[in-house]
């Protein structure tokens, strides 16, 4: 596959997306430049909430399919608490495509940077480098996806289903232990961590069965085990102790957010969902509409999501010149932060999102 062959399905969406969607895909293509590589052409395709108010629909029509045939897809933000469907869940056409294309490696990197804020007093806090990895179709969220999941018994009770199946966890543990591996090339500790709850729950036990089985077959990667709660109190007491961690879709949700919390924010946390196929990238923040239009999001997240999809297109394509652009996005990120040329309105900086995108283009083509 060509570089000029790539192609991007762009979904903007609802409030801050299409500012941090542009922001992001500015700096993809500058860092593809600096790579000596064309740039991945960008599909748009519109879906949201918005989308959904004026047209009655949450994507336009063959919008899925037309997203699944690209080589990746790049997401901004979908969402307005204004507008949702009539039992009061969220315009979501997000979770149906990750359902639709078993998008079920969801990747969350950690990361404290220099002159970001940091949370914990420890000055080790400035070490944290980590990988949540969510699985993103099964879970407790396997009831979101499509609503009929839910039993609703006589407008008393609701009951949603959790579902682990041992073909998606199977190729869960796969890809953690290659990402363990991955970043133990790279200097890392090369650990995988199983997060659970397998003492409580059936469900947990099997996934953690299915992750014993799978570590046989990696026995250069360090292993280990935590309880979701335990697993809580200790990305507060000492985060800086682990390398990837590997659970399920709801645990993933709720530790992603608070991992993120303690490297300044959402507007930091950048995520990738990769299937056998395709995968999505998008910032894990929201839409943010008490913002749009006033020049204050934090871009960073959508940017770092942007080197995601990078080194996820040289995986799939083989060209290795879209991982140098996505070293570059994350180097001038480091660089910026570094230097203290980056400072965020939602760190309490003084610069929004045109002037954090500026700063990122320079240190690009610096």
């Amino acid at each position: 596959m060509s570089s000029q062959s790539v192609q991007v399905a762009v979904i903007s969406g609802d409030g801050i997306g299409p500012d941090v969607t542009s922001a992001a895909l500015a700096c993809v293509d500058v860092a593809c430049k600096a790579c000596g590589i064309t740039a991945p052409e960008q599909l748009p395709i519109a879906a949201g909430a918005g989308y959904f108010a004026d047209t009655g629909d949450d994507i336009e029509a063959g919008g899925e399919l037309r997203a699944g045939e690209c080589d990746a897809i790049f997401l901004g933000a979908i969402g307005l608490p204004s507008i949702r469907h009539a039992d009061g869940t969220e315009i979501s056409p997000h979770l149906r495509l990750r359902d639709r294309y078993q998008l079920y490696a969801g990747v969350r990197p950690v990361k404290a940077y220099p002159n970001a804020p940091q949370m914990l007093a420890n000055p080790l806090a400035a070490n944290i480098d980590l990988i949540i990895l969510r699985e993103s179709t099964e879970g407790l969220f396997y009831s979101a996806a499509v609503h009929n999941r839910s039993h609703i018994i006589d407008d008393v009770e609701v009951q949603d289903t959790l579902r682990i199946t041992r073909n998606t966890t199977e190729k869960l543990h796969h890809f953690g232990f290659r990402l363990a591996q991955r970043r133990k090339a790279a200097g890392y500790a090369g650990e995988l961590t199983c997060v659970d709850k397998a003492n409580v729950f059936t469900s947990m036990a099997f996934f953690r069965q299915i992750y014993d089985e799978i570590a046989s077959q990696y026995p250069d990667i360090k292993t280990a085990y935590q309880y979701v709660d335990a697993q809580a109190l200790e990305l507060v007491r000492k985060p800086w102790m682990f390398d990837v961690l590997v659970m399920e879709n709801m645990f993933g949700d709720i530790l992603s957010d608070l991992a993120g919390g303690l490297v300044g924010g959402m507007g930091m946390a950048a995520c990738g969902e990769i299937g056998d196929t395709i995968g999505l990238f998008q910032p894990a923040h929201g839409s943010a509409p008490d913002i749009h239009g006033q020049d204050r999001a934090n871009p960073l997240a959508a940017i770092l999501s942007g080197a995601l999809m990078l080194d996820y297109l040289c995986d799939k394509t083989g060209e290795e010149r879209y991982a140098a652009a996505a070293a570059r996005i994350q180097s001038a990120v480091n660089a910026g932060f570094t230097q203290n040329r980056l400072r965020p309105m939602e760190f309490g900086g003084d610069m929004g999102t045109n002037s954090v995108t500026r700063e990122v283009l320079q240190q690009l083509a610096a």
